[in-house]
């Protein structure tokens, strides 16, 4: 692969949001193993009715009001793009005695309606967050624009990865920047290009059609 490494080093994320559980089960007997979702409540049912060995992934925005519910549920949270967060996320994991793997989410592209924070105020953001107890920065998270071409996105992905190797270079306590979470259905190739450890794909395994969250039909 361009990125010098292994297939096997880039892990699918299956991004589950809205799926019924049957359908979740099928991806896990497929083998499966990694599960995304963007709403706590969904993630926190769903955990419920799976087998103890997926690994759920928080990627959408998270509210502080919601870390609660999902602190020892989530794998890793992709989406920690304040302090605020991230010190909610950090009591949350002192009082259960939790280490909890983290990425900061890096808004690459600058788009409005896209979390994440400015990619020149990412490093310092890692500073603040990785001198709180139960974090640790595992690396960091992007959303690229939704466009036809993926080709179109490779300079996003290039920038986040490029990103990562100077914040790694800078040796900071308590961070790797081991995960880089991008790429989508529609552009993980190029993602993969480019040095992402996971990508998340849902209408590539889910198909289009949505369906209703309270359907957990086997």
């Amino acid at each position: 692969m361009q990125a010098g490494r292994r297939p096997g080093d880039v892990a699918l994320i299956a991004v589950s949001k809205t799926k019924p559980l049957w359908m979740l089960k099928e991806a896990y007997e497929a083998g499966v193993r990694d599960f995304g979702e963007n709403k706590v409540q969904e993630l926190v049912e769903k955990a419920e009715n799976m087998p103890s060995d997926v690994r759920w992934h928080m990627i959408g925005h998270l509210q502080r009001n919601k870390v609660r519910a999902v602190i020892d549920k989530a794998y890793m949270i992709h989406s920690v793009d304040s302090l605020r967060l991230a010190e909610e996320i950090s009591q949350e994991a002192a009082k259960r005695g939790l280490v909890v793997k983290i990425l900061v989410e890096v808004n690459v592209a600058g788009e409005e309606s896209k979390f994440g924070v400015a990619p020149k105020e990412a490093e310092g953001l890692i500073r603040s967050i990785a001198a709180l107890p139960g974090i640790r920065v595992c690396g960091l998270m992007t959303i690229a624009p939704f466009v036809e071409n993926p080709e179109e996105n490779r300079v996003f992905f290039k920038s986040l990865k490029n990103l990562s190797v100077d914040i790694e270079g800078k040796n900071i306590d308590n961070v790797t920047m081991d995960f880089l979470s991008m790429g989508m259905t529609g552009d993980y190739e190029v993602a993969a290009q480019e040095g992402a450890a996971y990508v998340r794909v849902g209408t590539g395994i889910f198909g289009e059609r949505s369906y209703p969250i309270s359907d957990t039909s086997v």
